[in-house]
Formats: structure tokens, sequence, C-alpha cells
């Protein structure tokens, strides 16, 4: 199955960048660009992509309500956004409003496709160098205002779950684990119904704001 992506950045030359570098990857199509936020919200419900790549800041309508409104839409895409800075509070906003990660624009070609390919799936790939980070620094710790699970997690759960926080793939985490790749799928599917989340930055965000998460 093709994944189906559109690509909305206000410059030309990263748009045509972005669509060279994907188009050249089998199984993956850019079907259409957006030159603004606005414009993308339109496409996105126009063309129904499988996941839409959005530049963070953009004119008219910037990434974060582009995303929120998107997320929004019936049978709504994936979205992965795209920043130049490493510490955005843009990220965060734009995390909260439903993206399913976000990439650095000198990710490189590997990265991107990985990324496009997490959210096609359900998954999500943040940045690895940035993810703790960027967590850290947006999620305050408050555990008394960070909503609980009625249902406890279990001890393998809370493992997962600082696995997930450190921005580890579930291939990483298995290893580390020692269990089976399935195993990583069906705590982390246990998480987000326990949480409420929607993917597992949201997952990583209550992780930090709960104070699970200390650093390295």
């Amino acid at each position: 199955m093709t994944i189906r992506v559109l690509v909305a950045d206000d410059q030309e030359i990263v748009r045509t960048g972005l669509r060279m570098i994907l188009d050249a990857q089998p199984g993956i199509e850019v079907v259409g660009e957006a030159a603004d936020g606005r414009a993308a919200v339109r496409r996105a419900g126009e063309l129904g992509p499988d996941v839409c790549l959005l530049d963070i800041r953009m004119p008219d309508l910037d990434g974060i309500e582009a995303t929120r409104q998107i997320t929004a839409l019936p049978d709504p895409p994936a979205v992965v956004v795209i920043t130049t800075f490493d510490l955005d509070e843009y990220v965060h906003g734009a995390l909260r409003a439903g993206a399913r990660g976000f990439l650095l624009k000198d990710a490189g070609p590997e990265l991107l496709t990985q990324a496009v390919h997490a959210a096609a799936e359900g998954d999500a790939l943040i940045a690895p160098k940035v993810t703790a980070r960027l967590l850290a620094a947006f999620s305050r710790p408050d555990p008394a205002a960070a909503a609980q699970p009625l249902d406890p997690l279990t001890d393998r759960e809370e493992e997962v779950l600082l696995q997930v926080a450190r921005g580890r793939t579930n291939a990483e985490i298995a290893e580390e684990m020692h269990i089976s790749l399935s195993t990583v799928k069906s705590h982390l599917t246990s998480l987000l119904a326990k949480l409420g989340a929607r993917n597992r930055v949201e997952v990583a965000m209550w992780a930090h704001e709960t104070g699970r998460v200390t650093g390295e």
C-alpha cells in the first residue's frame, strides 16, 4: 500500500526538496503541497492523505493550529511537524494539538522516511537527539495536576513507559527489556488505553508531567 503524503511549508525550495526525497522512496507518494497552514488544512480535507508533513512556522495559520484542525477532520491523517530549532515552544504546542511527532529540517532522508512510515502505521517518531530534552523542558513535572489512570500501570508497563519517554523505538525497547516486539506493542496499546493517550508522544509527555522521568 502506498503512503500518500501532503507537504506544507512556506518555502518552495523546502517543499521541492521534501517532495524529491519522499517520491524517491518506494511505497511513498507526495500527493499535494501547501504554502501556508490554511491551505494545508484545506488540501488535507480535499486529498485525504495518510500523512501531513507540516512546517511549524507558516503564514496565515501556523503549524499548531493547522495540526489541531487537521487532526479534527473526519478520518484524519497523521501529522508530523518539522522545525529548524531543537527546542521550540511551538513544537510542544503542536504535539499537544495531536501531531504524531516532529523532526528537525536537517534530519536527513532516512529519518524523514522512517517518520512518515511510523506516522502512517499509527506510531510516532521524534528526532532522537532532542526527545528527552524537549519533553523535559516543556512538560513541567506536576504529579498532582496530571490525570492518573483508573487502572494502575503494571511494573512492566511502567518500564515501557520510561523507555518511550526517553525516545526509544519499539525495537530498541524490545532489545533493552529482552522481550518480543509484539509484547512491546501490547504493553504500548495498554498504556494508550489506560492513559487515554492518542499516541506515544502523549504517553511520553504524561511520564514527564508525573515526574517519572528524572533524566538519563
